[in-house]
């Protein structure tokens, strides 16, 4: 099971720990926001899979980048409407057979295959005394 705890630190800064790491996650500006956060894990997973398609292919992939860019509308409700992923391969070109494919194994990223099936989330609220 994967488990993520955030901790308020006092107005809008989190501390965020997952296994045994933390980052701070700040809607201020003071670090990373909730957003990036969501648009880092997408770019990531695909950056993780890319690396295991190249590995599993054989191919000699010094390195690649991956930007991840999204907008929210400018009235509510706020959410992305759409995502764009953009790699750029360094010191490869890729044929369209290889690069249809490579497309296809990037879709199954978990992050992308989450988001793509609009997951329920279950909200608990407790409170202590």
């Amino acid at each position: 099971m994967y488990q993520v705890d955030i901790t308020n630190r006092g107005e809008y800064a989190f501390k965020v720990k997952a296994k045994d790491y933390e980052l701070t996650a700040d809607i201020k500006g003071n670090s990373i926001t909730p957003p990036d956060l969501l648009l880092a894990s997408l770019g990531t997973c695909i950056g993780v899979y890319l690396r295991k398609y190249i590995e599993g292919a054989r191919l000699k992939l010094p390195g690649f980048d991956v930007n991840v860019q999204a907008d929210f509308p400018k009235d509510p409700p706020f959410y992305f409407s759409k995502i764009k992923v953009n790699i750029k391969l360094q010191g490869i070109l890729l044929d369209e057979r290889r690069l249809k494919a490579l497309y296809e194994f990037l879709k199954n990223c978990p992050v992308h295959s989450t988001l793509k099936n609009n997951p329920e989330v279950e909200i608990k609220i407790s409170g202590g005394a």
